[in-house]
């Protein structure tokens, strides 16, 4: 899976820090009863609140990779236009778009 040269650098810099946030992400996944798909389409829709364009498309691939459609993913980021107002759900859609069109690094 891609990763961005900031997130390696990030690994490297800081190992132990790293290594606690690996594991804190972890037991937060197995904290409840989501599935990984419907764990990634939620972590999706907080990106695209956070306005986080990195979020939105790391979520993205990790929907994917867990067997969502690009339909789902697309869904997930339209929801998200009531809530935080269609500039931003429609910024996070053209960074899904890069994602699935192979645009993204």
């Amino acid at each position: 899976m891609y990763l961005p040269t900031v997130y390696k650098n990030f690994q490297d810099h800081f190992p132990e820090v790293f290594k606690d946030f690996k594991r804190l992400g972890i037991s937060t996944r197995q904290a409840g009863p989501l599935d990984e798909k419907t764990q990634d389409l939620v972590k999706l829709g907080i990106a695209v609140g956070a306005n986080s364009r990195g979020g939105v498309m790391s979520n993205t691939r990790k929907a994917m990779a867990a067997g969502a459609t690009a339909e789902e993913v697309r869904h997930a980021v339209l929801l998200a236009m009531t809530t935080t107002g269609f500039p931003n759900m429609i910024a996070a859609l053209s960074w899904v778009e890069e994602v699935l069109a192979g645009d993204d690094g």
